[in-house]
């Protein structure tokens, strides 16, 4: 068995070329620039890109699985070429706010591409990446020991990279997934307790200051990056199509008012990773 690793270099995609890896699985590693790379030991790395389909008929010679990061530009023929080569299986990368309802336009449209191929298909719906709160919330605990949101008693279920990797492994190695959604989010806390988590995991005060969302916005769009170029949408200030929304109506919000969230345990049967355990397996991008 050979499978294909799409965005191979991101933070999941890393961590299912290692699980694959782990299993005995050959496993290609796409990613655009091979030669900069740090992939696991054993992955074969081939360039290409997700945005130029005709380009990716080497990456795909004898690949019979493959794993799709959501890049909805093309799609459509990114899953025609694979059909061609002979994949009969794909995982996609998607998101929990497609169960929901909120998103139509990103990756949604990935999901509709490869239900419409003649593969086994299974999408895996992360809600709320941990991971992004190295962008977002980096720069000040390295800089000033300090946390600033607008909304310290919120309560999300953000995911460890590792759980959405496992669920992403199962599917692409074992029977019994095809046609199926899982979303997978990580325990309940409040964005006050995960600065306390990290605290815990430095081993020295983070303080948290609430601010507006305004000023959030302000300073996310100063630190560039992911935190400027998400902080409109991860603030309130629009929806998942960019239509204006209240930011102040994240101030309230707890997740688990929708009843038990799905996670890594449904499919696995492993407890999911805490935002603590996230928090010291991540120490090093906060020091």
């Amino acid at each position: 068995m050979k499978i294909l690793v799409t965005g191979a270099s991101g933070s999941v995609g890393r961590v299912v070329v290692e699980g694959l890896l782990a299993a005995g699985v050959q496993v290609r590693a796409l990613t655009r620039d091979p030669d900069r790379v740090d992939l696991p030991a054993g992955a074969q790395a081939v360039a290409g890109d997700l945005t130029q389909p005709a380009g990716l008929d080497a990456a795909l010679e004898g690949v019979d699985r493959m794993y799709l990061f959501p890049v909805p530009t093309a799609v459509c023929e990114v899953v025609a070429a694979a059909e061609r080569a002979g994949v009969r299986r794909i995982v996609t990368l998607s998101s929990g706010a497609v169960t929901a309802g909120y998103d139509t336009v990103h990756h949604l449209p990935v999901e509709r591409a490869v239900e419409a191929a003649g593969v086994e298909w299974t999408h895996v719906r992360p809600g709320e990446f941990a991971m992004n709160k190295v962008a977002l919330w980096g720069p000040d605990v390295r800089a000033e020991r300090v946390v600033r949101h607008p909304a310290p008693e919120a309560i999300w279920c953000p995911v460890h990279e590792r759980d959405i990797a496992d669920v992403a492994v199962t599917a692409l190695l074992e029977d019994g997934h095809h046609g199926a959604a899982h979303t997978v989010n990580g325990p309940p806390i409040s964005l006050r307790d995960q600065a306390r988590a990290l605290a815990e995991a430095l081993g020295q005060e983070v303080r948290f200051e609430q601010v507006t969302p305004e000023d959030a916005r302000r300073r996310y769009r100063a630190q560039g990056g992911f935190a400027a170029a998400a902080a409109d949408f991860l603030l309130g200030f629009v929806d998942h199509a960019g239509n204006p929304t209240d930011p102040h109506a994240l101030a309230d919000f707890d997740l688990t008012a929708f009843g038990p969230q799905p996670t890594v345990r449904d499919v696995t049967g492993a407890a999911p990773r805490t935002f603590g355990q996230w928090a010291r397996d991540h120490v090093a991008d906060f020091r």
